[in-house]
């Protein structure tokens, strides 16, 4: 029954609908993140959002011992060690919800569950007399949104019907002729560029650029309003080398807007939560006069720059 739903686009995996967004385009907007994305980039903020599947976080500051989840647990994933430590066999775990509905803690949660577009857009439209005020929006993130194409697409066309400004943030990793489609029902693109150089791109988030950087080309010469967003990321993608290249396409692409977004380490703790591995390890951030240098760097190509 649920995959039949997935299948006809009119249901979909969610991880998190935030409400009264400010980041994510013009004006107060909510932003639906859709689960699922085909790249896995080092110094991604939301690791949940990476599979298809829910997820189990498990947040140990919060435990209590109480080990209801251990009797809870159908599959024999939550065990106790020998030190008296609640630990998670991954390899086991379903993420049922089963553990997560015994905690009387929140220290489990699962992470994404199936929503029907109407679901989604009974949340949305609760803000709806704020988007009129702001001139905000819904925002579709994720996440890639594109990797679930036939529930974005629901989504966006239910989303216009309703009178919603629509933006799509992407990353650009999708079949051409699904993004032209989709872009019908979008009126502002939020596109992610991670690096320029193909090479780094791919050893960074396990894809090249090429399909990305040809649909930011395309996406670009229909004249659609766009915005180049750039994880700045330290020592990884924030060289003079790279900046100039995305000066120099941006510029040969008649783009004239890109936000840069400083690496920040608020998503770490999550990857520990997930049972995963952080690969960036202590990563610094950034100091302020070293972003101002990349704003700088792109300035001279005649872009308007914001430090989101």
């Amino acid at each position: 029954m649920e995959q039949s739903r997935k299948q006809d686009g009119k249901s979909g995996s969610v991880f998190n609908i935030q409400r009264y967004s400010v980041q994510d385009g013009p004006g107060i907007r909510t932003t639906v993140f859709l689960k699922g994305c085909p790249l896995a980039c080092y110094w991604c903020s939301n690791p949940e959002s990476q599979a298809m599947h829910p997820e189990l976080l498990y947040f140990d500051t919060l435990c209590t011992g109480c080990l209801r989840c251990l009797d809870a647990c159908p599959n024999g994933a939550t065990i106790l060690s020998s030190d008296e430590k609640i630990l998670i066999d991954r390899g086991l775990c379903k993420a049922c919800g089963a553990c997560a509905e015994a905690c009387l803690s929140d220290a489990r949660i699962i992470s994404g569950k199936l929503m029907t577009v109407d679901e989604v857009t009974d949340v949305v439209k609760k803000d709806s007399l704020f988007y009129r005020n702001s001139n905000g929006g819904v925002t579709f993130s994720g996440g890639e949104p594109t990797h679930q194409p036939a529930f974005l697409l629901e989504l966006l066309k239910d989303s216009q019907r309703k009178g919603f400004h629509t933006c799509l943030d992407t990353c650009g990793y999708t079949q051409w002729e699904f993004l032209e489609e989709a872009l019908e029902y979008v009126d502002l693109v939020l596109f992610d560029v991670k690096h320029m150089d193909t090479k780094q791109h791919k050893e960074l988030t396990a894809v090249d650029n090429l399909l990305i950087l040809d649909n930011l080309k395309r996406i670009a010469d229909t004249g659609k309003e766009m915005i180049i967003r750039v994880p700045l990321m330290p020592g990884i993608n924030d060289s003079k080398e790279n900046i100039n290249a995305l000066g120099i396409f941006m510029s040969q692409s008649s783009l004239k807007r890109v936000d840069l977004l400083p690496y920040h380490r608020l998503g770490v703790k999550k990857y520990e939560r997930l049972g995963m591995e952080y690969k960036l390890g202590e990563l610094g951030s950034f100091k302020k006069e070293e972003v101002d240098d990349v704003k700088g760097i792109l300035e001279k190509f005649d872009l308007v720059v914001e430090i989101v």
